[in-house]
């Protein structure tokens, strides 16, 4: 699975590396319509609580904490990991995400839970 998740910006441009674009975040991604954003699944159900959001604030100290209780808040949500398992289909897959923050945010915090679960 590891080959097939990759990580991107939904404000980037889409392009057919994509593969299938997932949008992980809670809130839809502002100023942006559904058109230019050409999200093909919407899995805001599998998105940090907003009590964790809100608490982690993308602050790098908190990056391993906020995975344990992400993690957490997964485990606790199987029929949402299960639905997008199946989302994901076979073929590449794009984890999209809003957060300007690129390297310790929630889509690639997902992509490391899933990689683990397999």
């Amino acid at each position: 699975m590891k080959a097939r998740i990759r990580i991107k910006r939904v404000y980037d441009e889409p392009g057919k590396e994509d593969g299938r674009r997932i949008l992980v975040d809670r809130l839809w991604p502002r100023g942006l319509t559904k058109e230019k954003a050409k999200i093909d699944y919407w899995a805001k159900d599998i998105a940090p609580s907003n009590d964790l959001r809100k608490w982690y604030g993308h602050d790098p100290a908190k990056w391993n904490e906020f995975r344990k209780r992400y993690f957490a808040e997964l485990n606790l949500n199987a029929e949402s990991v299960k639905a997008l398992t199946e989302a994901m289909g076979k073929g590449p897959v794009s984890f999209v995400y809003s957060s300007t923050e690129q390297t310790i945010n929630n889509a690639e915090a997902l992509k490391l839970y899933l990689e683990r679960k397999t």
